[in-house]
């Protein structure tokens, strides 16, 4: 059957060189306030920073940081783009924020606290969870 062959792994440490990337994408324009977007799914967390007119900045996602499969959507991986989001928004000056967060995912609370542990002032945190006025389709009643 041959020999067994044991792959050891860092763990869930973020690849270094992804992180790097993502960090050295900056834009060269420079912001005081902007709106932070979280959409938090169960498969996944995205995070997009932008201005106070809702032009994109920069975003981040938990696939982007090379996370993969069902590591995607945990509050592990949330928070690492929280913090690689806030480092981002360091250097282009950002002070303060706004947070809208949509979705029910595990990752909503610990991206926003990642972002705010750097040193970013959160102005205001808004669910804009889209909800359903009537739902899906009733079954069909049922004949006896």
């Amino acid at each position: 059957m041959g020999k067994k062959r044991i792959v050891k792994t860092e763990g869930t440490r973020v690849d270094k060189s992804l992180r790097d990337r993502a960090v050295s994408r900056t834009p060269k324009k420079k912001l005081v306030t902007g709106i932070l977007h979280v959409q938090a799914t169960f498969n996944n967390t995205k995070a997009l920073l932008t201005d106070m007119d809702g032009n994109a900045i920069m975003s981040s996602s938990s696939g982007a940081l090379g996370f993969k499969g069902a590591k995607k959507g945990t509050p592990f991986a949330a928070a690492k783009i929280g913090e690689v989001l806030a480092e981002k928004a360091a250097m282009i000056g950002l002070k303060e924020v706004h947070v809208v967060v949509r979705g029910v995912g595990s990752g909503r609370e610990s991206a926003i606290k990642a972002f705010s542990g750097k040193g970013i002032e959160l102005l205001s945190i808004k669910d804009r969870t889209p909800v359903p006025f009537n739902g899906p389709r009733a079954k069909k009643p049922r004949r006896v």
